[in-house]
């Protein structure tokens, strides 16, 4: 099982739909790419291609 990162300010919004967006701060602290496509992934994965720039 993966760890859990506790969430602190910053690392994520609510959208104008209310879904939680997680910052690029976050996903840096995560550690790793999950490939959903995350708005702010900072490791550079594209859903339409599948694969990490």
């Amino acid at each position: 099982m993966k760890e859990r990162i506790p969430l602190e300010e910053g690392d994520y919004y609510l959208s104008e739909q209310g879904y939680r967006v997680f910052t690029e701060k976050y996903l840096l602290k995560r550690g790793y790419c999950c490939e959903s496509g995350c708005r702010h992934c900072p490791y550079g994965f594209n859903t339409k291609t599948n694969t990490q720039n």
